[in-house]
């Protein structure tokens, strides 16, 4: 119900109550008539004073239009006053859209320009660092091959280097065969190394660092200049057991780097194959290393001159596993052609290459200890055991369990150990005496298991690839988590006596970790 004023009899526009009389006034009439009357209530003349009048709130009705507006003259013009507005704010509104649009625009070219801008410096910077890395001061380099070809040629510094054979133009070699002073040597190799790992029984080795110091584990050093920045990736690591602190990696910018840990210096830049370098391994007395790529070849380099000594083309496809013998004289590998090859290093040549009975692919190898047998790896989940007196055979084991392609083969330096991963997040360590799987130690769902590696005890296991990991053997417990890798780990080795790990990843570094105790520069 409305309000209406006792003096005026319409609604008011600042309605106020008057205690004396309870009746509802117009502010500005009350008050005009309480100044020309005096202080009395004009409806009951009681005494009225003006700070006694009380304010009433009130939602503001709309009021209704004088009786002069109901023409149809007066109609015709307040609607054609209503039309002008509309049209004086659609020409407001008209205008900050014409201004927006062109902010708007101008906003877009200046983002443009900045990636463009964004682009370039990246593509420098990227150039820059591969210079940089290029140009760091190598310890006795010597000038590599072209990246066209990967030729053998003489190490001598008066001879004349032979002439470039470009990967591509070399023929599959065909294996010699296995000689009986081969499987005598392998016999006698074999048997020397077993009894020297009875005499050392189950003492631990002096210096082996203890599983307190382990645990400490904590990033020392990174390395991201190694490999070119333009094709990042590292997927190959190894480390020179008779001098630890050289350690080998192969990358996807189709190069090996042998890296010092001690002076950080790049000791031998490896070029030569066409494709990237999927497997990397140093020889553990000599200063030779060995690659695998997937341009379907082995090499292997004197690091000191970083020179190609020889090259073997055993495979059809990719080579997938390469593993060194015992005797140092013999490689192993494996390759999406379905054939593992046993080589000889020395003379460059195929001794023996056997195709794997089914339509799958092999993923890994590698030899056991004592080099008699060795394990490879297949795409169909399985693990399987050859002998390498016996290879017009098939495989002496084989290890079911795994339901996914094996990624990783290790076995532990007692010779009683195989420890297998698969695209499966699982480890499972098999028993070679009883020939069945003794533990299994089960990942995350989505964890990938890239590397597995014994440290040369045989104490502990490291696992690379979503992080990296250190487990205790026999007790099989977790030791330390590493995650300082932003991308998939795809290597991890220990140091001798396992005083430190060091790991690569395809965020392309090269990590070293070892105890606060420990000093990597000076050991």
């Amino acid at each position: 119900m409305a309000l209406v004023c006792a003096l005026s009899n319409e609604i008011p526009e600042k309605p106020c109550v008057a205690p004396s009389s309870g009746n509802v006034f117009e502010r500005r009439l009350i008050e005009k008539y309480l100044k020309e009357n005096g202080p009395k209530d004009p409806i009951n003349g009681m005494p009225l004073q003006q700070d006694q009048l009380v304010d009433i709130t009130v939602v503001q009705p709309v009021k209704a239009k004088p009786p002069s507006a109901t023409s149809v003259p007066a109609i015709l013009k307040a609607l054609q006053d209503e039309w002008d507005a509309v049209m004086l704010h659609s020409f407001t509104l008209r205008q900050q859209l014409q201004t927006t649009r062109q902010e708007l625009s101008h906003a877009l070219y200046q983002h443009d320009a900045a990636c463009r801008v964004i682009a370039r410096l990246t593509k420098e910077v990227n150039a820059a660092r591969e210079a940089l890395s290029a140009l760091k001061p190598q310890a006795g380099v010597t000038p590599t091959l072209p990246a066209s070809a990967l030729t053998p040629n003489s190490l001598a510094q008066n001879a004349t280097p032979s002439p470039a054979t470009p990967i591509q133009t070399l023929t599959l070699a065909e294996p010699v065969g296995m000689t009986e002073d081969i499987i005598n040597k392998l016999n006698e190799n074999s048997n020397y190394l077993t009894t020297e790992r009875k005499k050392r029984g189950k003492t631990v080795p002096e210096g082996l660092n203890t599983v307190e110091e382990v645990k400490k584990f904590e990033l020392t050093s990174s390395q991201s200049g190694l490999h070119s920045a333009s094709v990042p990736g590292i997927l190959a690591l190894d480390i020179f057991q008779a001098d630890d602190s050289k350690i080998l990696t192969g990358g996807m910018d189709k190069m090996a780097v042998v890296f010092n840990r001690n002076t950080e210096q790049i000791v031998s830049v490896l070029k030569g194959h066409t494709k990237k370098v999927s497997h990397a391994v140093y020889h553990t007395t000599r200063d030779v290393a060995f690659t695998a790529s997937a341009d379907c070849t082995v090499a292997t380099w004197s690091v000191p001159e970083a020179s190609c000594s020889n090259v073997i083309k055993a495979h059809a496809q990719a080579v997938t596993g390469l593993s060194l013998h015992a005797t140092g004289d013999y490689i192993l590998s494996c390759s999406e052609d379905k054939h593992w090859a046993f080589s000889d290093i020395n003379a460059g040549q195929v001794i023996s290459k056997v195709s794997e009975a089914g339509d799958h692919t092999l993923t890994c190898a590698q030899f056991h200890p004592d080099g008699l047998i060795f394990s490879v790896g297949t795409s169909d989940a399985m693990v399987k055991i050859w002998d390498l007196k016996f290879t017009s055979n098939n495989a002496v084991a084989t290890f079911p369990g795994h339901s996914g392609p094996i990624s990783a083969i290790s076995f532990s330096e007692n010779g009683y150990y195989l420890a297998t991963s698969a695209d499966d997040a699982q480890i499972k360590l098999w028993d070679l005496r009883k020939l069945k799987n003794f533990k299994t130690i089960q990942l995350d769902s989505q964890y990938e298991v890239k590397s597995l590696a014994f440290d040369q005890s045989g104490t502990y296991l490291s696992v690379a690839g979503s992080d990296i990991r250190v487990y205790l053997c026999k007790q099989w417990d977790e030791l330390c988590i590493l995650t300082e890798h932003s991308s998939l780990a795809t290597g991890v080795k220990f140091g001798n006596h396992a005083n430190f790990l060091c790991s690569t990843s395809m965020d392309r570094t090269l990590k070293l970790y070892a105890s606060p105790n420990y000093d990597l520069k000076r050991n």
